[in-house]
């Protein structure tokens, strides 16, 4: 009579294969189950997309997220590196990713603090708080004191760069040299922008993926492109910050602070740098004429012209940007 064969029989594959035929199985499953978990995250739950990104560039460019309270706000920042002290800040309703592929380009030559300014990003918020320019600087000053840094270039990029100019006037001491990149806060020509700023008009107040998509034309020379459930994300987080967003655009439109760097760049004493992209559609390229003009007592000052790119260098030009901060930090 014959046998019946058991499974140890009937499978002559050499053991080897069965269990490289189990584990690949295994990776199937993981992948699928993954996969699934994914799609469903991207449905029903966008920003955690956005904050795993984050995440991901963040440990690419080898920075590590920090916490530290500094005067009335717990701020949330960046930190890696070893060497020369870097402070990156920010622009209007932006955050402390923007700069990351910047800070992957900049290598392990520098010591890179980039902060959430406060009121944006996860930095905390006070409801009726002041967030324009003079008290961003002076916060500023608690941050750069609880972090302990010392002398550092300080790098401001659009509303970052009026915050910074202002900062390296009042703390000379701390900054060793200036960067003012896109920044607000000099004399400029008239644009398309400004008109509809005049006219009332505040483009970073978003409804919808539309006036996301309008946006992101206005400030990038070839927008990028991200799925809808993402948008509606971006969206969605704007939305929650209406509020802050409106009431700090309109104490940004006031001359006092618009034009916060004209009266100030004359006093600057340290080594100042404007960099600029040369299709700028929110802060005109001309603002570097304004910022030449007006140094006075900076014993050197430069200017760079990016092509290519709109009113975001960092992220449009990353590995340029990353070049300019080098060699005048490296000068300087």
């Amino acid at each position: 009579m014959a046998k019946t064969p058991t499974l140890a029989s009937s499978d002559r594959r050499p053991l080897w294969q069965r269990l490289l035929l189990r584990r690949l199985k295994f990776l199937v499953i993981v992948a699928v189950v993954l996969g699934l978990g994914a799609g469903i995250v991207y449905l029903f739950a966008p920003s955690l997309l956005l904050k795993a990104d984050a995440a991901r560039q963040a440990l690419s460019a080898h920075m590590e997220k920090k916490t530290i309270v500094a005067g009335d706000t717990t701020w949330s920042y960046y930190e890696g590196g070893q060497g020369p002290t870097i402070v990156l800040l920010h622009g209007f309703a932006a955050d402390k990713a923007t700069w990351l592929e910047t800070a992957k380009a900049l290598g392990e030559h520098f010591h890179i603090l980039i902060p959430d300014l406060p009121g944006w990003g996860d930095s905390s918020r006070i409801d009726t708080g002041d967030y324009g320019i003079p008290q961003q600087a002076a916060r500023l000053e608690a941050f750069a004191a609880a972090v302990g840094a010392q002398r550092f270039l300080l790098v401001g990029h659009s509303m970052g760069g009026a915050i910074a100019g202002v900062y390296a006037q009042q703390h000379p001491e701390r900054v060793a040299s200036l960067v003012l990149m896109s920044s607000l806060g000099l004399t400029f020509k008239d644009n398309d922008f400004t008109r509809d700023v005049k006219s009332g008009k505040n483009p970073f107040l978003l409804e919808d993926r539309a006036d996301l998509e309008a946006l992101l034309a206005r400030i990038f020379l070839k927008p990028p492109q991200f799925p809808g459930r993402i948008e509606d994300a971006l969206v969605a987080r704007n939305r929650k910050d209406h509020a802050f967003i409106e009431r700090t655009f309109v104490e940004l439109k006031q001359p006092a602070q618009a034009f916060a760097l004209d009266p100030v760049i004359g006093k600057l004493q340290m080594p100042v740098l404007g960099l600029w992209c040369r299709e700028d559609k929110i802060i005109d390229v001309s603002a570097l004429d304004t910022l030449r003009e007006g140094l006075k007592s900076s014993p050197s000052i430069g200017a760079t012209v990016l092509n290519g790119c709109n009113h975001m260098p960092m992220l449009e030009k990353p590995e340029d940007t990353a070049r300019v901060l080098t060699g005048f930090a490296l000068a300087h």
